[in-house]
């Protein structure tokens, strides 16, 4: 006896993970979906011989043979549901149903229920399991084959055998096996199947490789980060199977409601059981409104009104790079009224660009930018590497340099020849009593309106020129806000950037409110007035230098998250692109999702409020309680997948 419980606990146990591990075939090849069909089959044989004269006893036994075909795999659920939490589920509802029929010999209607009750379940598990490979199907972007590198030379391994700190050769074409950063070569990577980012991305030494991307254009030499169970498609899968078993507030409430109401529909159908005929009332009438109360009463399409369209929805949006990290976030994400960004490397590149050369008379462009690369090739000031990154790119050669000084704060001086050469800030020109034209003073004074960095480029104590600087918008980021402000969100820029320069990039793109100079705690102080002034908050950020505001918001988003474990872990979304288009798509994933789930709702409670009296009062049948009890399962089910689509 011990060892068939172990067995059947076992098989349980098998069942759940197929669909829990996902599954890749037709839907008529399922588990539970070919167990119905079986029960089907061996059901219409049982009515046939009915039709046909057969021995009562005969159809009677084939119909138990479908019934405990059909109800194999719910009522062990059912069971394991009993024994282990010592709850009374849908499962036990339908088994009485089912006996209780059996008992007032109704073996076509017995048969009905646990076949229609089965083939619900069956084509839930199978959503459920399709939501899974969906998602899971992301980790066939990942080649089964790499070229690793050993002792110059080339060997082709298995992907899974690869090991943080091999050497692996990329070529164009191909798909990289897993995390990695390249040591040598350059290329433009596809990764929109990681980070929803259309447009390729060039990647050169020291730049991050993520698993399943495409190298479109050079060879690339790279080591390896992480091994195959720990890259960044993996962790995507991870987070988004985990994200689906996170409840909402929704759903939380209806599984307490569950756990009350189906007892209480037991103890209803006892009732109408056992008091009408102590008071003289006809026994079968009562016991046949008992067994219609227990299929009527059932809430299995309110128990599945939120669950499948939060499934679905978070799958929809893992495959678009964005991962939601529970149903908790998904219905927060539904109630937000302002969405809070931050500047730097998020609605902006994070990387100041040259946007302006401006040299004095007798002075041309290309002159200006050689003495100033000059000066700043010897520099790791971002700064810097923006003035040599823009002398490379118009095929100007730096000047020789000689004794370079980099003054913190201020700038960097080096000799040009027998000249000391100075690109500095303005203030700190003007602490050299470095000589600026008025003209050249006016130049500065209408950049750094714009919100542009402004240094000037100085020689025998006289200004030949200026560069003006700024971390540009992302292409995104404008059309982002616009569609923000359409769905009706307010959005602020909360940034620790200087004012002038936060309300020129606000400016451009369309921002509602812009606090600047803010510190960490300030961003925190400032998500809480905003949610105090006008509901929920999101906030975007990178989810390191953000976490505190982050994590201080409704919802905290972070950006860029790939590769990333502490964006992940600071934020409820998380952006594996830099897009902030992602930000919109979580909304509307969100708020198309949350309002699929209502639809669940209303309609659940609305089908219980005519059912239930119509089983008191007996105007439905056995037959059209089951008919009606599962059509209204299925329909909760496919509208919830509805949240998949776009």
């Amino acid at each position: 006896m011990v060892e068939e419980r172990v067995r059947m606990e076992e098989r349980v146990r098998e069942e759940r993970e197929e669909a829990e591990e996902g599954f890749d075939g037709p839907w008529y090849a399922f588990g539970p979906v070919k167990n119905a069909g079986a029960a089907a089959l061996i059901l219409a044989a049982g009515w046939a011989v009915e039709r046909l004269g057969g021995p009562a006893w005969l159809s009677a036994a084939v119909y138990l043979v479908a019934i405990a075909v059909g109800a194999r795999y719910w009522a062990k659920e059912g069971w394991e549901e009993w024994r282990h939490e010592r709850e009374i589920g849908i499962e036990a509802l339908m088994a009485f149903a089912a006996l209780g029929a059996i008992v007032l010999g109704e073996w076509v209607e017995a048969g009905l229920l646990v076949l229609l009750y089965s083939a619900a379940e069956a084509l839930e598990e199978y959503t459920y399991a399709r939501t899974r490979t969906a998602i899971r199907a992301l980790l066939k972007l990942v080649p089964e084959t790499a070229w690793r590198l050993r002792d110059g030379r080339e060997e082709q391994v298995p992907a899974q055998a690869l090991k943080p700190g091999d050497l692996i050769l990329i070529r164009p074409g191909e798909r990289v096996p897993t995390d990695a950063v390249v040591v040598e070569g350059r290329s433009s990577l596809d990764e929109s199947a990681v980070t929803g980012e259309s447009i390729p991305v060039d990647k050169g030494p020291g730049d991050r490789l993520f698993a399943g991307t495409i190298n479109t254009t050079g060879a690339l030499t790279a080591r390896v980060t992480a091994d195959f169970a720990s890259n960044t498609l993996a962790r995507m899968i991870h987070l988004v199977e985990e994200a689906q078993e996170v409840k909402s507030r929704a759903q939380r409430w209806i599984d307490r409601f569950g756990r009350r109401y189906s007892p209480a529909v037991l103890a209803a159908a006892a009732v109408l059981l056992v008091v009408p005929p102590l008071l003289g009332q006809d026994v079968r009438t009562w016991a046949h409104r008992a067994v219609v109360l227990l299929v009527a009463a059932a809430p299995c399409a309110l128990v599945m009104s939120t669950p499948v369209a939060t499934a679905a929805a978070i799958s929809r949006a893992g495959r678009q790079g964005v991962l939601i990290k529970g149903g908790i976030h998904l219905e927060q994400l539904d109630r937000i009224r302002v969405v809070a960004f931050d500047k730097t490397g998020t609605l902006t590149r994070g990387r100041p660009q040259v946007t302006d050369v401006v040299p004095e008379s007798g002075v041309t462009q290309t002159e200006l930018l050689a003495l100033a690369a000059g000066v700043e090739r010897w520099s790791e000031h971002p700064l810097a590497r923006a003035v040599v990154a823009r002398a490379t790119s118009e095929g100007v050669n730096p000047l020789a340099t000689s004794g370079f000084q980099a003054v913190v704060g201020a700038g960097a001086r080096a000799v040009v020849g027998d000249e000391e050469v100075f690109v500095a800030s303005p203030a700190f020109a003007a602490q050299l009593g470095t000589h600026v034209s008025p003209a050249l003073e006016h130049h500065a004074a209408r950049l750094q309106e714009q919100g542009k960095t402004v240094i000037l480029v100085a020689r025998r104590g006289r200004a030949v020129g200026l560069i003006a600087l700024r971390d540009q918008p992302r292409p995104a980021a404008r059309p982002a806000v616009a569609e923000l402000h359409r769905m009706g969100l307010r959005v602020v820029m909360l940034t620790g950037d200087h004012p002038t320069t936060a309300q020129a990039i606000a400016r451009e793109l369309g921002i509602d409110e812009v606090r600047a100079g803010l510190r960490p705690e300030e961003k925190v102080a400032a998500v809480r007035e905003l949610e105090a002034r006008y509901g929920p908050v999101a906030m975007v950020g990178d989810g390191v230098n953000d976490a505190p505001a982050l994590a201080a918001a409704s919802v905290g988003i972070a950006m860029g998250a790939a590769g990333s474990d502490a964006a992940i872990e600071a934020a409820g979304v998380a952006l594996m692109g830099d897009d902030p288009g992602q930000v919109v798509a979580a909304m509307k994933v969100a708020r198309r999702s949350q309002r699929i789930a209502w639809q669940n709702i209303v309609f659940s409670v609305l089908l219980l409020l005519v059912l239930v009296p119509s089983a008191l009062l007996g105007v439905i049948g056995v037959a059209s309680a089951v008919v009606a009890h599962e059509v209204s399962e299925l329909l909760a089910v496919g509208n919830g997948l509805r949240a998949a689509r776009g």
